[in-house]
């Protein structure tokens, strides 16, 4: 393949192949704790954390978000999954000449009002203005620092009384046999939302994007402590996450799919278009891996804030081998494969 195409920027298997090939194996590796080459949601380093989003979002504008509260949120969530606590936000925004001031108006705003909520301020940017027709309306790319904090080394430290814990921060390589997996919510939501105002299938008049920062949810989550992984299905969605823990911790994961939270607008809309909602990305939902004695406590934490309402168990994490195999409502089993790419393009 000698041309960039979509998939090289999706999410799936696809990408993780260009970026491990053309991307990462021409930078220099650095002395971090999470350094880049683990493929992460954020680097470490002496304990700083730091992550950086781009986002190319189509519409602008969609039921139930922007792509300003898109960036913020999902920078936050980055940081936040690992379990740091997100202090700051550096925002890039890249407009087309002749888009109307108005929109811009409304995306800042919404931008601001994100970053109130979520508690983590913008404190620094940049702006440019290209030619029209050299863009597609607005690229915005956030980036993000965060901090160790006291609930993470409390988390860690309930968790080390069940199990070993492999490492300091709630990373992708940190599962073992034993352990439950945790979907904050519905999933599917965003992915649906967009692809349907987009195309007009009518479908987000049942469904809305989920987009929304998660760090007070994932706050709580700690706070009841022994969590030990922790990520933001986006890209690639639920299946995409869980063979990337798999593959990264080397364990297999079991999942019921009957446990999985899906809204049925979700699931008649990827019925009717065929398309697979594990595979669909997400943007204010968390999947957490904890040890099972605090898996009860984890998920009533969660489901006590409004993010995590929707809250549920869906698995547990085996010894075997580095796949996902999913127990089907009939009975069946079959594995989950990862997504070559995403289903629904420029939706993050």
């Amino acid at each position: 393949m000698s041309k960039i195409i979509m998939n090289h920027g999706a999410g799936g298997e696809i990408m993780q192949e260009f970026l491990s090939k053309h991307i990462v194996s021409h930078f220099p590796k650095a002395a971090a704790d999470i350094p880049l080459e683990a493929m992460d949601d954020s680097a470490v380093i002496d304990d700083i954390v730091f992550t950086i989003d781009g986002h190319t979002v189509n519409p602008l504008i969609f039921p139930g978000g922007d792509i300003g509260r898109i960036s913020v949120s999902g920078t936050v969530n980055d940081i936040s999954v690992m379990g740091a606590t997100p202090i700051a936000l550096a925002c890039s925004v890249i407009m087309e000449e002749g888009l109307e001031i108005k929109i811009v108006d409304q995306i800042m705003e919404s931008m601001g009002r994100t970053s109130r909520e979520c508690g983590v301020p913008i404190v620094t940017g940049d702006t440019k203005v290209m030619e029209a027709g050299a863009l597609d309306k607005m690229v915005i790319t956030t980036s993000a620092v965060g901090r160790r904090s006291g609930l993470l080394d409390h988390n860690l430290k309930i968790a080390s009384e069940y199990r070993d814990v492999k490492h300091r921060w709630c990373t992708d390589s940190n599962l073992a046999p034993g352990d439950v997996i945790i979907a904050s919510g519905t999933l599917g939501d965003h992915g649906v939302a967009i692809l349907s105002f987009r195309e007009g299938y009518g479908f987000e008049s049942e469904v809305q994007s989920d987009v929304a920062p998660l760090n007070k949810m994932i706050a709580e989550g700690l706070r009841a402590g022994g969590i030990v992984s922790m990520k933001d299905p986006t890209r690639g969605g639920l299946a995409n996450t869980l063979n990337e823990w798999c593959s990264k911790s080397h364990v297999e994961i079991e999942i019921e799919q009957s446990f999985i939270p899906l809204r049925e607008g979700v699931v008649n809309a990827c019925d009717l278009l065929g398309i697979d909602p594990l595979s669909i990305g997400n943007e204010g939902k968390a999947i957490i891996g904890c040890v099972p004695s605090m898996a009860n406590a984890v998920l009533k934490a969660i489901k006590s804030t409004p993010e995590g309402r929707d809250a549920a168990i869906i698995g547990t994490v085996k010894e075997g081998k580095e796949r996902v195999i999913l127990r089907t409502e009939v009975g069946g089993r079959r594995i989950l494969e990862p997504p070559s790419g995403d289903p629904v393009p420029r939706i993050c």
